[in-house]
Formats: C-alpha cells, sequence, structure tokens
C-alpha cells in the first residue's frame, strides 16, 4: 500500500489549499531539511515575522504568506524541516504529506550549502513526486567561509532542475530565487 490521501489523512490539503489559492496566481512551498534557513527565506520574502530557530522541528505545521513580486501574487507555505519522505515525527508527516499531496505550483527545496550531500536525499525523493522544483543552495556565506565552492551551473545540469544560491539573510540575494521561481511557475523553465 502506498501513500494516498486517506491514509496519511491529508484530505484537508485539498480545501485547505483551495481555499488559499483563491486569493494567489501561485502556491510555492518551501522544503528542506530543518536548520537551513526556510523561515528566513519565508519572512525576508513575504514581509512577515515567522519564527526563526536553530533547532529540528522549529517550525510544526505549515505556515502561509504572500509575496507580490513583478505583478504577481505568490502564495508561499514554509513547510515543516525534513530530512525525507519518509516521516518519522508529526512534524515529518506534515511536511511529506504536503510535498506530496499539496500539489504547490513550485516546490523550493532549500538545501544547506554547507553540507549538500546530505541535503539531497530530500531533492532526489521530491524529483520522483514532481518536475516543478527548484534547488536553492542557501548559506553561501558560511560555505565561502569553509572554502567550499559549489559549481551552481554545474549542479543544476546534473540534476536537471533550475539551481539557485542564496544567502537568505540578504534580500538583494532572493532576486535571483524570485525571477526562477516566476519562470517555473509560468513553465518558461524545463526542469
Amino acid at each position: 500500500m502506498g501513500l494516498t490521501k486517506s491514509s496519511t489523512g491529508s484530505n484537508l490539503l485539498v480545501s485547505d489549499l483551495a481555499f488559499l489559492k483563491d486569493n494567489s496566481d501561485y502556491v510555492i512551498a518551501l522544503a528542506g531539511n530543518p536548520n537551513v534557513g526556510k523561515s528566513t527565506i519565508f519572512n525576508n520574502l513575504t514581509g512577515m515575522h515567522q519564527h526563526t530557530g536553530n533547532w529540528p522541528g522549529k517550525t510544526v505545521s505549515n505556515a502561509t504568506g504572500n509575496c507580490i513580486y513583478q505583478n504577481t501574487n505568490f502564495l508561499f507555505v514554509d513547510i515543516p524541516g525534513t530530512y525525507s519522505i519518509m516521516s518519522n515525527s508529526e512534524e515529518e508527516e506534515i511536511a511529506r504529506d504536503y510535498i506530496c499531496f499539496g500539489n504547490p505550483d513550485c516546490t523550493v527545496i532549500v538545501v544547506d550549502g554547507t553540507c549538500l550531500e546530505r541535503n539531497l536525499n530530500l531533492v532526489f525523493q521530491t524529483m520522483e513526486i514532481t518536475n516543478r522544483i527548484v534547488v536553492c543552495v542557501n548559506l553561501l556565506d558560511e560555505a565561502k567561509k569553509k572554502k567550499i565552492n559549489i559549481n551552481l551551473k554545474q549542479l543544476s545540469e546534473e540534476l536537471g532542475i533550475p539551481v539557485v544560491g542564496t544567502i537568505a539573510r540578504k534580500k538583494k540575494t532572493l532576486d535571483k530565487l524570485m525571477n526562477t521561481i516566476k519562470e517555473v511557475c509560468e513553465r518558461n523553465l524545463r526542469a
């Protein structure tokens, strides 16, 4: 038996998403391992003040916020951090259900540039579910301090999906992320 909406109790996602999407052009899921900067990106894009913290399980439910970018209204959903689609805790179940059944227009998987390999497990699992993905390599400032150089173009070519580098605390680094998200939503980028 595989994952289904009835077996996971995610039937509610359909009605919740329909209600929220009515006022938005696109719904964007922010996924990733704990402590990769999802909530900081969420706050900087939406202008909200979702509590951020450096511990697993900090976000234990989906937080939503809007962002208007180039006259387009994006609804961002900050889902709890998870290492895998295979859930072991309540917050991982919430993340899994949204990734599998929330049907966002784009899933942004935020990864930590200082430990990229560990973060790619969730990327590969999500690629099996959807091709509407953007990988956001965050914490590039920390990676640089550790003398880690990531070739974003080559990573994008290897994965076959768009890859963007960011420093979540610096709002100007999020412009390229928003451009890429918009292009994926409008299907101008082929994954």
